[in-house]
C-alpha cells in the first residue's frame, strides 16, 4: 500500500489518515516511509491515502469472500 506524494513514499493506512485529518494546517511537514521530512499539502495526500486504502480494503472483502465461498 505504498505510494508516492510530493517526492515522498506513504503507506496508506488508518494512521497516516488520522494524522492528515487531526492536522489543521494546509501544508505541513510529515515523515514519509522512509522517515524522510516531507513538505506535503495534506487534504491532497488524505485524498489519495482514502482512496489506496479503499483500493485495498475492497480488493481484500472479494478475496475474503471467494474464499467464503469455497468453504
Amino acid at each position: 500500500m505504498l505510494f508516492a506524494h510530493s517526492g515522498g513514499m506513504w503507506q496508506a493506512s488508518p494512521d497516516l489518515i488520522v494524522l492528515c485529518q487531526c492536522c489543521t494546517d494546509t501544508q505541513a511537514v510529515f515523515e514519509d516511509y522512509y522517515n524522510t521530512p516531507v513538505t506535503v499539502w495534506v487534504a491532497e495526500l488524505k485524498e489519495l491515502a482514502m482512496q489506496r486504502w479503499q483500493e485495498q480494503m475492497n480488493a481484500w472483502q472479494a478475496e475474503y469472500n471467494e474464499i467464503s465461498k469455497q468453504r
